[in-house]
């Protein structure tokens, strides 16, 4: 593919004690804020960028990522990505990130939400060398439609593919498509409108952590369906069915200030944009 509508490319290298940029290049509708240092952390935030609004008819994206050896960075979104009506082509986006040897890499993007008609298939590949961490974490949500239905999209499909050392070690694919499946169906929302994961993989995790985690999941009050599936390298996945984006936001930062305490003590920025 060469007519993309937008493209990025951040390589990253840790230099005197801080993450910095070495590389950055973005074309079209797709671009990155200059880079924050939240808490005077020694490493950056940056916001990714999609000017246009939302997805449309046939987009488009590619971003590649690579931290070098001792880079840490996060990387969130500005705002929802939205995916509006695509009658003829699904949008589409593909993203691989490069992480290195005791690199660390938090991808927290806001919600997706799908808009009546819509069509969407997003690739996320990483590979990573032993002693890298990872944090990456996504949510569907139904956007509104007209009559009220509260799957109108057409179709989202979601797959990451994770290499450890070039083995491949998680592969996971969401497939959801209203029209042809059951989705209020078991194995599927199961009664619940909207889907979150958090994949994590870091060579610190531990079955303390894992318990400390269930514990955190299961103080959550309002109306969920979550599991914790660990990994067969040290990581873990943890998938959660709710009815509001903010129950899986809560849930998953929880969770992410557990990990950062336990593994660095300290606690994760503050990302949200409103």
């Amino acid at each position: 593919m060469t007519d993309w509508t937008g493209i990025l490319e951040l390589d990253l290298e840790k230099r005197q004690g801080r993450t910095v940029a070495k590389n950055v290049y973005f074309q079209g509708a797709f671009k990155v804020q200059r880079p924050v240092y939240l808490n005077n952390y020694s490493y950056p935030c940056y916001y990714l960028l999609n000017p246009g609004g939302g997805y449309l008819d046939g987009d488009t994206y590619r971003m590649k990522v690579t931290l070098d050896e001792g880079a840490q960075v996060t990387l969130t979104t500005q705002s929802a990505t939205k995916v509006y009506k695509t009658p003829n082509k699904e949008a589409y986006q593909e993203t691989e990130f490069h992480l290195k040897k005791d690199s660390y890499l938090e991808y927290l993007p806001d919600p997706l939400i799908a808009y009546q008609n819509a069509r969407y298939f997003q690739k996320n590949t990483v590979y990573m060398e032993k002693g890298a961490t990872l944090l990456y974490s996504d949510i569907l949500t139904p956007g509104w439609s007209p009559e009220g239905k509260q799957f109108s999209y057409n179709q989202l499909r979601l797959i990451n593919e994770i290499y450890l050392d070039n083995e491949l070690i998680a592969f996971d694919h969401i497939n959801l498509n209203p029209a042809a499946q059951e989705i209020d169906g078991l194995g599927f929302m199961e009664g619940y409108t909207h889907l979150g994961s958090f994949i994590v993989i870091g060579d610190k995790t531990k079955a303390a952590l894992l318990d400390t985690l269930y514990e955190t999941i299961e103080k959550e009050t309002a109306d969920i369906k979550a599991g914790l599936s660990e990994l067969h390298v040290p990581g873990f996945t943890i998938r959660v069915l709710a009815n509001s984006t903010q129950v899986i936001e809560r849930i998953f930062t929880a969770c992410h200030r557990v990990i950062s305490d336990e593994w660095y003590q300290m606690q994760p920025s503050f990302l949200r944009k409103y």
